[in-house]
């Protein structure tokens, strides 16, 4: 079991209920498109199809805009996320929603994206790249693989073709054995007969969804890195110089000036015999993490515990005159993620708000928007290559459109983005395709397409991926 993919096992379980042979079933299924490629999607779609057929009432909560289209009754929330949501804005078919000038998946339905979006960036033979050599790790059939650096780079194919293996446990795992801190080790490569062009690369990062920080106390504002900036600000009042308190007395990780009845976690815990543990705001801070002589200094009339319980949107407006902390907020604010608190607690957030909170701190190290560059001048010191996994994996269409701007602007500053994805509008934008397969298991494992998308739907036979992505940007080109 450990060994199937997730689209693998999610079928599994699903080929359980159809051989069950119930009626009158009301089955509540989260995303079971995650894992799948668009070919298997449909066959995903026509066992729902059969299970509704059997009598039985499929509650589906999903992103997928095939998934949508199909479904007989389509309720959609929002407006927004966060505390803007909770509101049903449409009901009804897909067309129902088109209709609906409330709703944001009515407006995707009704105008789906045009791409590319960033135009495409060509790719010379002569331009630097990592080149492997007969890659044989798990089904991976000898394999050679090249890709380019500087890069928007996508790896694709059908669910268990080898794409995990090849980008995460050969590629990333390789790079991450020869670069330790900055520096290049001449380490013989595993899973394959050799690793060339890895000397080009500074530094080598897996941004996945797995929670920012190390502690509840964790937030967005630490993690990203401007909540140092804010203490400090506080730390200037005229207020906190009479009192003599410096930057370290606004920190909600050390004893000082924290809440100590919470620890500056803002809640507390409460254990509860024979049932799970509770978590309740603090009696004695109101869920503000500090202390009252700590939230008696003001900076523009809000306390240090007041702006972290500000969303990203306010924040933004507030320290608009403060470029270091006001650039990391409009990032936030870009990647969609507005609607969240300063201080929000970090085991509160889905896994594609933390993911887009590291793609953030990546940016924030980039203090150019576009720079236009030409790989052949790579500098290995300013060069990350980033490695994701189903990055748009619990997004909204809308915020794929974002993720793909995020993408292309790590791309735009030297670096090469590596995504494994099924995600079809982000194929459509990637400057590279790599497409493993034909099929999955022993009958995947062979490069059966590469090239720009242009290139990699002129092949027809042999790749599935080819066939969809060509229907799709049939209707889908600027």
């Amino acid at each position: 079991a450990p060994t199937l993919s997730g689209g693998e096992a999610q079928r599994i379980r699903l080929a359980a209920q159809l051989g069950s042979n119930l009626r009158g079933v009301c089955y509540i299924l989260d995303e079971p498109t995650i894992g799948l490629h668009p070919r298997d999607n449909k066959v995903l779609l026509d066992t729902l199809g059969r299970l509704q057929d059997k009598g039985n009432t499929l509650l589906v909560v999903e992103h997928d805009e095939d998934t949508i289209r199909r479904a007989s009754h389509v309720v959609d929330l929002g407006p927004g996320a966060g505390t803007r949501g909770g509101h049903v804005v449409a009901q009804g078919s897909a067309a129902d929603l088109a209709r609906s000038p409330e709703s944001i998946t009515g407006k995707f339905l009704a105008a789906p994206l045009k791409h590319p979006l960033v135009a495409r960036r060509p790719i010379k033979r002569d331009e630097p790249a990592l080149e492997i050599e007969q890659a044989t790790l798990n089904n991976l059939k000898k394999v050679n693989v090249r890709i380019p650096l500087g890069r928007l780079v996508c790896v694709t194919g059908v669910s268990g073709s080898g794409k995990s293996t090849f980008a995460r446990d050969l590629l990333y795992a390789n790079l991450k054995r020869r670069i330790v801190d900055g520096r290049h080790r001449d380490v013989e490569p595993f899973g394959c007969k050799s690793l060339t062009g890895s000397h080009l690369i500074g530094r080598v990062l897996e941004v996945d969804q797995t929670p920012i920080g190390k502690t509840p106390r964790s937030c967005p504002a630490t993690y990203v890195g401007f909540w140092d900036h804010v203490r400090r600000l506080f730390a200037g009042t005229n207020e906190a110089r009479m009192r003599g308190y410096d930057a370290g007395r606004f920190s909600f990780n050390t004893a000082g000036g924290r809440c100590e009845a919470c620890e500056g976690q803002g809640m507390k815990k409460i254990e509860m015999s024979f049932l799970p543990d509770v978590k309740v705001v603090c009696d004695v801070c109101g869920g503000k993490r500090f202390d009252t002589e700590t939230l008696a200094v003001k900076w523009r009339d809000k306390s240090i515990g007041e702006v972290l319980m500000m969303s990203i949107d306010e924040a933004t407006e507030f320290f608009a005159a403060h470029t270091s902390i006001h650039h990391a907020l409009r990032l936030l604010q870009d990647v969609g993620l507005g609607y969240l608190t300063l201080g929000q607690q970090s085991p509160t957030l889905s896994g594609g708000e933390a993911q887009r909170i590291k793609l953030v701190t990546e940016l924030a190290k980039v203090r150019t928007d576009a720079l236009s560059h030409d790989p052949r001048n790579l500098r290995p010191e300013k060069h990350t290559f980033y490695v994701l996994d189903e990055p748009t994996v619990g997004l909204h269409m809308a915020d794929v459109e974002k993720l793909i701007r995020v993408l292309h602007r790590l791309v735009s500053a030297g670096n090469t983005v590596v995504v494994i994805e099924h995600n079809l509008d982000v194929m459509a934008d990637a400057d590279w395709i790599i497409d493993l397969g034909p099929e999955g298991g022993d009958a995947g494992g062979r490069v059966v397409a590469e090239g720009a998308p242009e290139k990699v739907i002129q092949n027809s036979r042999g790749s599935h991926t080819a066939q969809v992505l060509r229907e799709f940007l049939r209707e889908r080109s600027v």
